[in-house]
């Protein structure tokens, strides 16, 4: 582990970290501007060169807003820099062209977001990047996949969509021993797992990549950076939309998780294969406990087998009409979002593995809201499970 604390409590890392507006503003300014003007010309000189704290030369690189909320992320996370990008995937795609070159090698886990997947089987092989796919959760399996080319082993914190859990302080010791980076997706787990105090080399989280100055100043740098050369920016209205919404997260966590742990209860009950990693019977549940954060739950995310695509579908389009929540992608909205992964947000990857993985026709996964009557709004997902004679 990175850190000799035992516990670490991420909404006190943001709460002392303060960041005001050019006039005292309680918000920092939002910046709307692409490049900066310099007093003299060496100064513009010595900035293409290396970075100047409160000197910024073109958004591509820094605005202020974009960088106050890159040090919270770093402290959110317990890093010692971050780079926000435009999305998650911006994230991933830096992190990966900067760690690999062609003929490098990746194993990566299996059971990951599609767009990931896509991203890892059918582009990076076009820069001569290959990607070994193996069950994470197999310690032995990732060990075997490792060859000398070997530069990054990649998972996710909780995956897409089984919610799995990764022992990151594993996988962090065979990454160091081989001379590779573990980078973990955090998406499913912000302020509940802090994988960079675990061991790992990357996080990334909020379209955001988390890690050591070193390696945040190598993403930067102007003529071989990976977020500087790639572009992607994130727009100085949502980095400061994010930065003001991450002060209330801790609130948004717990009621999340709070919620899930009652849906997944209720699905046991009924009978349905449910998966949650608050079970104790869920076979994460031991590892996770060993190194979460406290208080903050086991995730808002939530999934059920219904059994077959049909009655998926026919399940969530009854329960946005009963207005329990909305027939969506994506995660951590106030309201409850539920989809089909196996044809939506993992249709990426192919049925064939699909099946390898466990990863039926018939899962819904949702993402539970911030309702302050869960009870009511269960009431509603039950009627639908009744109607389709499910339950």
């Amino acid at each position: 582990m990175k850190k000799t604390e035992l516990f670490f409590d991420p909404s006190v890392a943001i709460h002392d970290f303060l960041v005001f507006g050019e006039f005292g503003d309680v918000n920092p300014s939002i910046t709307d501007s692409s490049t900066f003007t310099f007093l003299s010309t060496d100064k513009m000189e010595e900035v293409f060169e290396h970075g100047i704290e409160g000197c910024f030369l073109y958004s591509r690189h820094w605005n202020p807003i974009n960088k106050y909320l890159s040090d919270t992320l770093a402290r959110f996370e317990d890093t010692e820099s971050a780079q926000v990008t435009a999305s998650g995937m911006g994230a991933i795609n830096c992190t990966i062209m900067q760690l690999c070159n062609s003929g490098d090698e990746i194993v990566s886990s299996h059971t990951i977001y599609g767009g990931t997947y896509a991203l890892f089987k059918n582009f990076l092989p076009k820069f001569g990047i290959k990607v070994n796919f193996v069950d994470a959760t197999n310690l032995n399996e990732v060990k075997k996949a490792i060859t000398k080319k070997t530069k990054v082993i990649y998972c996710e914190t909780i995956s897409n969509p089984l919610l799995e859990i990764s022992d990151i302080p594993s996988l962090a010791k065979i990454a160091k021993k081989s001379g590779a980076k573990l980078v973990v997706d955090n998406t499913f787990s912000p302020m509940i797992v802090s994988p960079y105090r675990l061991g790992a080399d990357v996080v990334i989280v909020a379209g955001c990549v988390c890690s050591s100055n070193e390696f945040i100043s190598s993403l930067n740098d102007v003529n071989s950076g990976a977020s500087m050369l790639l572009g992607a920016v994130l727009d100085s209205y949502r980095a400061a939309s994010i930065l003001k919404n991450l002060h209330s997260l801790h609130l948004r966590m717990e009621k999340h998780s709070e919620n899930a742990m009652y849906v997944a209860k209720q699905f046991e009950k009924l009978g349905l294969k449910t998966y949650y990693p608050g079970f104790p019977k869920h076979r994460g549940h031991k590892l996770l406990k060993s190194f979460m954060n406290k208080g903050f739950g086991y995730s808002g995310m939530v999934a059920v087998d219904i059994g077959s695509e049909k009655k998926a579908n026919k399940f969530m389009e009854m329960m946005q009409n009963e207005k329990v929540g909305y027939l969506a992608v994506s995660l951590g909205y106030f309201k409850t979002l539920f989809s089909a992964p196996s044809h939506s947000t993992s249709s990426e990857i192919p049925e064939d593995v699909q099946k390898k993985i466990g990863l039926g026709k018939g899962l819904v996964r949702f993402s539970i809201g911030l309702d302050n009557n869960i009870e009511e709004s269960f009431s509603r997902i039950k009627k639908c499970l009744k109607k389709l004679s499910i339950i």
